[in-house]
Protein backbone atom coordinates (compact mmCIF):
# COMPACT_ATOMS: atom_id res chain seq x y z
CA UNK A 1 0.00 0.00 0.00
CA UNK A 2 1.29 3.44 -1.09
CA UNK A 3 1.28 6.67 1.53
CA UNK A 4 0.36 9.66 0.48
CA UNK A 5 1.76 13.06 1.75
CA UNK A 6 4.18 15.92 0.91
CA UNK A 7 5.92 17.65 3.56
CA UNK A 8 8.00 21.15 3.48
CA UNK A 9 10.08 20.89 6.62
CA UNK A 10 11.56 23.44 8.64
CA UNK A 11 12.38 24.13 12.25
CA UNK A 12 10.92 27.58 13.47
CA UNK A 13 12.24 30.13 16.62
CA UNK A 14 9.91 31.98 19.25
CA UNK A 15 9.37 35.51 19.52
CA UNK A 16 7.66 36.00 22.93
CA UNK A 17 7.94 34.61 26.64
CA UNK A 18 4.64 35.42 27.80
CA UNK A 19 3.48 37.41 30.94
CA UNK A 20 3.52 35.52 34.54
CA UNK A 21 0.23 32.75 34.56
CA UNK A 22 -0.22 29.47 34.45
CA UNK A 23 3.02 28.22 32.84
CA UNK A 24 5.28 29.94 35.20
CA UNK A 25 6.80 27.20 37.42
CA UNK A 26 5.08 24.80 36.14
CA UNK A 27 7.49 23.00 33.63
CA UNK A 28 5.17 23.83 30.31
CA UNK A 29 6.24 26.49 28.32
CA UNK A 30 3.80 28.33 25.80
CA UNK A 31 6.81 28.69 23.08
CA UNK A 32 6.94 26.10 21.01
CA UNK A 33 4.60 23.92 22.32
CA UNK A 34 3.46 20.93 20.56
CA UNK A 35 0.63 18.74 20.63
CA UNK A 36 2.08 16.59 22.75
CA UNK A 37 3.16 18.37 25.47
CA UNK A 38 -0.24 19.85 26.12
CA UNK A 39 -1.51 16.43 26.66
CA UNK A 40 1.80 16.22 29.02
CA UNK A 41 0.49 19.07 30.82
CA UNK A 42 -2.83 18.53 30.94
CA UNK A 43 -2.67 15.02 32.21
CA UNK A 44 -0.24 15.99 35.01
CA UNK A 45 -2.75 18.89 35.81
CA UNK A 46 -0.06 21.33 35.14
CA UNK A 47 -2.31 23.12 33.00
CA UNK A 48 -5.57 23.35 31.91
CA UNK A 49 -7.44 23.97 28.34
CA UNK A 50 -8.92 27.29 30.21
CA UNK A 51 -5.42 28.17 30.84
CA UNK A 52 -4.24 27.56 27.64
CA UNK A 53 -6.72 29.42 25.71
CA UNK A 54 -5.82 32.47 27.37
CA UNK A 55 -2.16 32.37 27.09
CA UNK A 56 -2.45 32.13 23.33
CA UNK A 57 -5.36 34.77 23.69
CA UNK A 58 -3.32 37.18 25.16
CA UNK A 59 -0.60 36.42 23.03
CA UNK A 60 -2.56 37.51 19.70
CA UNK A 61 -3.93 40.63 21.53
CA UNK A 62 -0.10 41.57 22.19
CA UNK A 63 1.04 41.04 18.44
CA UNK A 64 -1.44 40.79 16.04
CA UNK A 65 -2.85 44.72 16.29
CA UNK A 66 0.06 46.17 18.20
CA UNK A 67 3.33 45.68 18.93
CA UNK A 68 4.87 44.31 15.72
CA UNK A 69 1.43 44.40 14.40
CA UNK A 70 1.66 41.04 12.15
CA UNK A 71 -1.81 41.33 10.51
CA UNK A 72 -2.39 37.48 10.51
CA UNK A 73 -5.78 37.38 12.42
CA UNK A 74 -9.06 38.36 10.98
CA UNK A 75 -11.59 36.54 13.59
CA UNK A 76 -11.03 35.75 16.92
CA UNK A 77 -13.46 33.00 18.73
CA UNK A 78 -15.14 35.29 21.07
CA UNK A 79 -16.17 32.04 22.67
CA UNK A 80 -13.19 30.42 22.95
CA UNK A 81 -13.24 30.74 26.97
CA UNK A 82 -16.33 28.77 27.12
CA UNK A 83 -15.40 26.67 24.66
CA UNK A 84 -12.26 26.00 26.68
CA UNK A 85 -13.92 26.03 30.09
CA UNK A 86 -16.45 22.94 28.57
CA UNK A 87 -13.58 21.08 27.56
CA UNK A 88 -12.11 21.44 30.80
CA UNK A 89 -15.17 19.65 32.43
CA UNK A 90 -15.18 16.82 29.83
CA UNK A 91 -11.25 16.27 30.69
CA UNK A 92 -12.34 16.30 34.26
CA UNK A 93 -15.41 14.13 34.16
CA UNK A 94 -13.51 11.31 31.38
CA UNK A 95 -9.82 11.86 30.66
CA UNK A 96 -10.07 9.00 28.11
CA UNK A 97 -12.77 9.86 26.44
CA UNK A 98 -11.11 13.23 24.70
CA UNK A 99 -10.40 13.12 21.13
CA UNK A 100 -6.96 13.06 19.57
CA UNK A 101 -6.43 16.75 19.08
CA UNK A 102 -8.21 17.56 23.15
CA UNK A 103 -7.79 21.22 23.85
CA UNK A 104 -5.55 21.91 21.16
CA UNK A 105 -5.86 25.69 19.50
CA UNK A 106 -6.21 25.92 16.13
CA UNK A 107 -6.13 28.32 13.38
CA UNK A 108 -8.23 28.49 10.68
CA UNK A 109 -7.41 30.62 7.20
CA UNK A 110 -10.12 32.14 6.72
CA UNK A 111 -11.34 30.53 3.76
CA UNK A 112 -12.24 27.54 5.36
CA UNK A 113 -16.45 27.56 6.29
CA UNK A 114 -16.91 28.03 10.08
CA UNK A 115 -20.99 27.53 11.16
CA UNK A 116 -20.50 29.93 14.46
CA UNK A 117 -17.43 32.68 12.51
CA UNK A 118 -17.68 34.51 9.08
CA UNK A 119 -15.69 33.15 6.49
CA UNK A 120 -14.13 35.86 4.44
CA UNK A 121 -11.65 34.93 2.30
CA UNK A 122 -10.22 38.24 3.39
CA UNK A 123 -12.56 40.19 1.39
CA UNK A 124 -14.81 43.32 3.31
CA UNK A 125 -17.83 42.39 1.19
CA UNK A 126 -17.58 39.13 2.91
CA UNK A 127 -16.99 40.06 6.76
CA UNK A 128 -20.34 39.36 7.85
CA UNK A 129 -20.56 35.52 5.77
CA UNK A 130 -21.59 33.32 8.24
CA UNK A 131 -21.80 29.48 6.55
CA UNK A 132 -24.37 27.34 7.02
CA UNK A 133 -22.23 24.52 7.57
CA UNK A 134 -18.65 23.73 8.53
CA UNK A 135 -16.08 22.62 6.07
CA UNK A 136 -15.71 19.21 5.54
CA UNK A 137 -12.74 19.29 7.36
CA UNK A 138 -13.17 21.92 10.20
CA UNK A 139 -16.22 19.13 11.39
CA UNK A 140 -13.42 16.55 11.70
CA UNK A 141 -10.87 19.09 13.92
CA UNK A 142 -13.56 19.49 16.16
CA UNK A 143 -14.79 16.07 16.07
CA UNK A 144 -10.79 15.60 17.40
CA UNK A 145 -11.08 17.34 20.28
CA UNK A 146 -9.54 20.61 18.98
CA UNK A 147 -10.22 24.75 19.58
CA UNK A 148 -11.21 26.51 16.74
CA UNK A 149 -9.56 29.85 17.89
CA UNK A 150 -9.48 32.23 15.21
CA UNK A 151 -9.36 33.07 11.58
CA UNK A 152 -6.39 34.22 9.52
CA UNK A 153 -5.93 36.53 7.36
CA UNK A 154 -4.86 35.74 3.64
CA UNK A 155 -4.13 36.84 0.30
CA UNK A 156 -7.69 37.72 -0.81
CA UNK A 157 -9.52 35.00 -2.28
CA UNK A 158 -6.16 32.90 -2.78
CA UNK A 159 -5.32 35.06 -5.40
CA UNK A 160 -1.62 35.53 -4.90
CA UNK A 161 1.00 35.06 -2.63
CA UNK A 162 1.94 38.46 -1.04
CA UNK A 163 -1.51 37.65 2.02
CA UNK A 164 -2.54 40.79 1.77
CA UNK A 165 -6.38 41.59 2.06
CA UNK A 166 -8.93 44.25 1.68
CA UNK A 167 -10.74 43.00 5.46
CA UNK A 168 -7.04 42.40 7.03
CA UNK A 169 -4.63 44.55 5.54
CA UNK A 170 -0.76 42.86 4.94
CA UNK A 171 0.51 40.22 6.91
CA UNK A 172 3.69 40.73 8.16
CA UNK A 173 6.33 38.06 8.14
CA UNK A 174 7.12 37.54 12.21
CA UNK A 175 11.47 37.45 11.44
CA UNK A 176 11.51 40.13 9.44
CA UNK A 177 8.03 42.78 9.56
CA UNK A 178 9.48 44.41 6.05
CA UNK A 179 8.81 40.90 4.18
CA UNK A 180 5.67 39.30 3.33
CA UNK A 181 4.84 35.81 4.95
CA UNK A 182 4.94 33.97 1.63
CA UNK A 183 1.15 33.46 0.82
CA UNK A 184 -1.66 32.25 0.33
CA UNK A 185 -1.84 31.22 3.57
CA UNK A 186 -0.24 33.82 4.92
CA UNK A 187 -1.93 34.57 7.83
CA UNK A 188 -1.67 30.94 9.10
CA UNK A 189 1.98 30.64 8.78
CA UNK A 190 2.66 33.97 10.68
CA UNK A 191 0.38 33.18 13.25
CA UNK A 192 1.96 29.97 13.76
CA UNK A 193 5.53 31.03 13.47
CA UNK A 194 4.62 33.24 16.72
CA UNK A 195 2.78 30.92 18.78
CA UNK A 196 -0.90 32.38 18.48
CA UNK A 197 -1.67 28.66 18.49
CA UNK A 198 -0.26 24.65 17.76
CA UNK A 199 -2.07 24.11 14.19
CA UNK A 200 -3.08 25.81 11.22
CA UNK A 201 -4.46 25.23 7.99
CA UNK A 202 -3.92 26.55 4.49
CA UNK A 203 -4.91 26.04 1.13
CA UNK A 204 -3.03 25.31 -1.76
CA UNK A 205 -3.47 26.27 -5.73
CA UNK A 206 -0.21 26.55 -6.60
CA UNK A 207 1.99 26.77 -3.67
CA UNK A 208 -0.12 28.92 -1.57
CA UNK A 209 0.61 25.85 1.70
CA UNK A 210 4.46 25.69 0.72
CA UNK A 211 5.41 29.00 0.37
CA UNK A 212 4.39 30.16 4.10
CA UNK A 213 5.89 26.86 5.60
CA UNK A 214 9.08 27.80 3.65
CA UNK A 215 8.63 31.70 4.52
CA UNK A 216 8.44 31.22 8.34
CA UNK A 217 10.05 28.24 9.02
CA UNK A 218 7.39 25.73 9.55
CA UNK A 219 5.81 22.42 8.04
CA UNK A 220 3.32 22.09 5.40
CA UNK A 221 1.47 19.83 3.65
CA UNK A 222 0.12 19.96 0.35
CA UNK A 223 -1.28 16.68 0.08
CA UNK A 224 -1.91 14.53 -3.14
CA UNK A 225 -4.99 14.52 -4.58
CA UNK A 226 -7.93 13.13 -3.46
CA UNK A 227 -6.94 12.54 0.08
CA UNK A 228 -8.17 15.88 2.40
CA UNK A 229 -11.92 17.02 0.87
CA UNK A 230 -11.54 20.66 -0.13
CA UNK A 231 -15.69 21.04 0.14
CA UNK A 232 -16.60 23.82 1.87
CA UNK A 233 -13.50 26.01 1.77
CA UNK A 234 -13.88 28.84 -0.99
CA UNK A 235 -12.31 27.47 -3.99
CA UNK A 236 -10.12 28.69 -7.03
CA UNK A 237 -9.90 25.59 -8.95
CA UNK A 238 -11.17 22.50 -9.09
CA UNK A 239 -8.42 20.77 -10.32
CA UNK A 240 -5.79 22.31 -8.43
CA UNK A 241 -6.78 23.42 -5.05
CA UNK A 242 -6.28 21.36 -2.17
CA UNK A 243 -5.71 21.55 1.66
CA UNK A 244 -3.70 20.92 4.46
CA UNK A 245 -1.72 21.42 7.81
CA UNK A 246 0.53 23.61 8.68
CA UNK A 247 2.61 23.38 12.25
CA UNK A 248 5.79 23.72 13.59
CA UNK A 249 7.06 20.00 13.89
CA UNK A 250 6.56 17.33 11.34
CA UNK A 251 4.10 14.87 14.17
CA UNK A 252 2.09 18.11 14.59
CA UNK A 253 1.42 18.18 10.81
CA UNK A 254 1.17 14.50 10.70
CA UNK A 255 -1.51 14.18 13.62
CA UNK A 256 -3.47 16.98 11.98
CA UNK A 257 -3.18 15.30 9.21
CA UNK A 258 -4.63 12.02 10.77
CA UNK A 259 -7.79 14.08 11.70
CA UNK A 260 -8.64 15.65 8.02
CA UNK A 261 -7.78 13.02 5.63
CA UNK A 262 -10.60 10.88 4.33
CA UNK A 263 -13.47 10.42 2.34
CA UNK A 264 -16.41 13.03 1.91
CA UNK A 265 -19.13 12.21 -0.84
CA UNK A 266 -19.30 16.32 -1.20
CA UNK A 267 -15.54 15.85 -2.61
CA UNK A 268 -16.13 13.04 -5.19
CA UNK A 269 -12.12 13.19 -5.61
CA UNK A 270 -11.46 11.98 -2.28
CA UNK A 271 -12.71 8.52 -3.53
CA UNK A 272 -9.45 7.99 -5.22
CA UNK A 273 -7.94 8.41 -1.45
CA UNK A 274 -9.91 5.37 -0.53
CA UNK A 275 -7.43 2.38 0.57
CA UNK A 276 -4.17 4.82 0.45
CA UNK A 277 -5.03 6.15 4.00
CA UNK A 278 -3.25 4.50 6.73
CA UNK A 279 -4.07 4.19 10.62
CA UNK A 280 -2.02 7.47 11.21
CA UNK A 281 0.34 8.96 9.56
CA UNK A 282 2.25 10.37 12.41
CA UNK A 283 2.86 6.62 13.61
CA UNK A 284 4.85 5.65 10.42
CA UNK A 285 7.05 8.60 11.05
CA UNK A 286 10.50 7.07 11.27
CA UNK A 287 13.73 8.73 11.93
CA UNK A 288 15.41 6.44 9.69
CA UNK A 289 13.34 6.51 6.97
CA UNK A 290 15.27 8.45 4.38
CA UNK A 291 18.31 5.56 4.07
CA UNK A 292 17.90 4.24 0.35
CA UNK A 293 15.50 6.63 -0.54
CA UNK A 294 15.71 8.16 -3.73
CA UNK A 295 15.16 11.77 -3.33
CA UNK A 296 14.99 13.93 -7.18
CA UNK A 297 16.52 17.47 -7.17
CA UNK A 298 14.62 19.11 -10.12
CA UNK A 299 17.70 21.56 -10.86
CA UNK A 300 16.34 23.97 -13.06
CA UNK A 301 14.20 25.01 -9.98
CA UNK A 302 16.58 26.58 -8.88
CA UNK A 303 17.07 30.04 -9.10
CA UNK A 304 20.40 31.69 -10.98
CA UNK A 305 20.72 35.48 -10.37
CA UNK A 306 22.88 36.25 -7.50
CA UNK A 307 19.93 37.29 -5.42
CA UNK A 308 18.63 33.47 -5.26
CA UNK A 309 22.90 32.43 -3.81
CA UNK A 310 21.87 32.55 -0.32
CA UNK A 311 18.84 30.35 -1.00
CA UNK A 312 20.84 27.65 -3.02
CA UNK A 313 23.32 27.49 0.25
CA UNK A 314 20.54 26.80 2.17
CA UNK A 315 18.89 24.26 -0.42
CA UNK A 316 22.29 22.63 -0.74
CA UNK A 317 22.82 22.32 3.00
CA UNK A 318 19.58 20.51 3.67
CA UNK A 319 20.69 18.25 0.38
CA UNK A 320 24.09 17.52 2.16
CA UNK A 321 22.29 16.45 5.45
CA UNK A 322 19.63 14.23 3.85
CA UNK A 323 22.98 12.63 2.03
CA UNK A 324 24.21 11.91 5.67
CA UNK A 325 20.70 10.32 6.57
CA UNK A 326 21.23 7.82 3.69
CA UNK A 327 19.44 9.37 0.96
CA UNK A 328 20.01 8.71 -3.13
CA UNK A 329 19.91 12.41 -4.24
CA UNK A 330 19.22 12.23 -7.90
CA UNK A 331 19.92 15.65 -9.83
CA UNK A 332 17.59 16.25 -13.00
CA UNK A 333 16.82 19.01 -15.10
CA UNK A 334 13.23 19.58 -17.02
CA UNK A 335 13.44 22.54 -19.19
CA UNK A 336 10.02 21.53 -20.50
CA UNK A 337 8.29 22.54 -17.19
CA UNK A 338 9.65 26.02 -18.01
CA UNK A 339 7.71 26.63 -20.68
CA UNK A 340 4.90 24.96 -19.53
CA UNK A 341 4.32 25.74 -15.91
CA UNK A 342 3.25 29.37 -17.17
CA UNK A 343 0.10 28.21 -19.07
CA UNK A 344 -1.11 25.00 -17.39
CA UNK A 345 -2.63 26.74 -14.22
CA UNK A 346 -6.58 25.89 -14.64
CA UNK A 347 -7.68 28.57 -12.35
CA UNK A 348 -8.33 31.14 -14.48
CA UNK A 349 -10.87 28.53 -16.63
CA UNK A 350 -12.52 27.22 -13.93
CA UNK A 351 -12.84 30.32 -10.52
CA UNK A 352 -15.94 32.26 -12.03
CA UNK A 353 -17.09 28.69 -12.22
CA UNK A 354 -16.40 27.00 -8.42
CA UNK A 355 -16.87 30.21 -7.06
CA UNK A 356 -20.27 30.84 -8.57
CA UNK A 357 -20.82 27.26 -7.26
CA UNK A 358 -19.92 28.02 -3.30
CA UNK A 359 -21.93 31.39 -2.75
CA UNK A 360 -24.51 29.82 -4.59
CA UNK A 361 -24.60 27.15 -1.12
CA UNK A 362 -24.67 30.12 0.62
CA UNK A 363 -28.00 30.83 1.07
CA UNK A 364 -30.05 33.82 0.56
CA UNK A 365 -28.83 35.49 2.92
CA UNK A 366 -25.43 35.69 1.60
CA UNK A 367 -23.84 39.02 1.58
CA UNK A 368 -22.32 38.08 -2.06
CA UNK A 369 -24.46 36.29 -4.10
CA UNK A 370 -22.35 35.73 -7.32
CA UNK A 371 -18.96 36.30 -8.67
CA UNK A 372 -20.53 38.92 -11.08
CA UNK A 373 -21.57 40.77 -8.13
CA UNK A 374 -17.87 40.47 -6.11
CA UNK A 375 -16.51 41.89 -9.25
CA UNK A 376 -19.36 44.66 -9.09
CA UNK A 377 -18.71 45.51 -5.38
CA UNK A 378 -15.49 46.75 -6.40
CA UNK A 379 -14.19 46.43 -2.82
CA UNK A 380 -11.36 43.83 -3.11
CA UNK A 381 -7.76 44.15 -2.60
CA UNK A 382 -7.30 42.00 -5.78
CA UNK A 383 -10.03 43.56 -7.84
CA UNK A 384 -7.84 43.83 -11.08
CA UNK A 385 -7.20 40.06 -10.75
CA UNK A 386 -10.74 39.66 -10.32
CA UNK A 387 -11.69 41.91 -13.37
CA UNK A 388 -9.30 39.67 -15.25
CA UNK A 389 -10.66 36.42 -13.96
CA UNK A 390 -13.84 37.60 -15.17
CA UNK A 391 -12.91 37.67 -18.30
CA UNK A 392 -10.41 34.54 -18.16
CA UNK A 393 -13.08 32.54 -17.81
CA UNK A 394 -15.62 33.96 -20.93
CA UNK A 395 -12.69 34.17 -23.40
CA UNK A 396 -9.04 32.74 -22.85
CA UNK A 397 -10.03 28.85 -22.86
CA UNK A 398 -10.26 29.30 -26.44
CA UNK A 399 -7.28 31.24 -26.77
CA UNK A 400 -5.30 29.43 -24.47
CA UNK A 401 -6.20 25.77 -24.49
CA UNK A 402 -4.45 25.73 -28.24
CA UNK A 403 -1.64 26.90 -27.27
CA UNK A 404 -1.40 24.25 -24.66
CA UNK A 405 -2.01 21.65 -26.56
CA UNK A 406 0.64 23.23 -28.81
CA UNK A 407 3.06 23.10 -25.52
CA UNK A 408 2.34 19.59 -24.51
CA UNK A 409 2.50 18.27 -27.96
CA UNK A 410 6.53 19.80 -28.32
CA UNK A 411 7.53 19.87 -25.59
CA UNK A 412 6.35 17.32 -22.78
CA UNK A 413 5.40 13.90 -23.87
CA UNK A 414 3.87 11.26 -21.78
CA UNK A 415 6.86 9.20 -22.35
CA UNK A 416 9.31 11.99 -21.81
CA UNK A 417 7.62 12.57 -18.02
CA UNK A 418 8.19 9.04 -17.34
CA UNK A 419 11.07 8.87 -18.26
CA UNK A 420 11.78 12.04 -15.92
CA UNK A 421 10.81 10.33 -12.75
CA UNK A 422 12.01 6.82 -13.60
CA UNK A 423 15.41 8.81 -13.47
CA UNK A 424 14.22 9.51 -10.18
CA UNK A 425 12.26 6.51 -8.78
CA UNK A 426 13.96 4.21 -11.24
CA UNK A 427 12.09 0.48 -11.60
CA UNK A 428 9.18 1.49 -9.20
CA UNK A 429 7.34 4.10 -11.47
CA UNK A 430 4.17 3.36 -11.62
CA UNK A 431 1.24 5.01 -13.93
CA UNK A 432 -1.20 5.26 -11.42
CA UNK A 433 -3.10 8.59 -9.70
CA UNK A 434 -0.58 8.18 -7.10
Amino acid sequence: MRYLAMLTVCVVSALYVPPAGAQQGSGFHLQEATVAGIHVALAARQLTCTQLTRLYLDRIAAYDAQGPALHAIITVNPKAMEVAAEMDRAYQASPASVGALHCIPVILKDNFNTVDLPTTGGNVSMKTSVPPADAFTVARIRKAGALILAKANMQEFARGGMSISSLGGQVRNPYDLSRTPGGSSGGTGAAIASSFAVLGTGSDTGQSIRSPASANNLVGIRPTRGLVSRSGVIPNSLTQDEVGPIARTVVDAALLLDVMAGYDPADAITAFGKGHIPRSYAELLDPGALKGARIGVMTNLFGTAERHGEVNQVMESVIARMVGLGAIIVRFDLPAYDVLAPVVSTSQFEARIVMDRYFGALGPRAPVKSFAELVAAKTSAVQKTLERLAVACRDERDNLMPHLIDCVNAYCTEGEIVEAMASVYGRYVERSVF
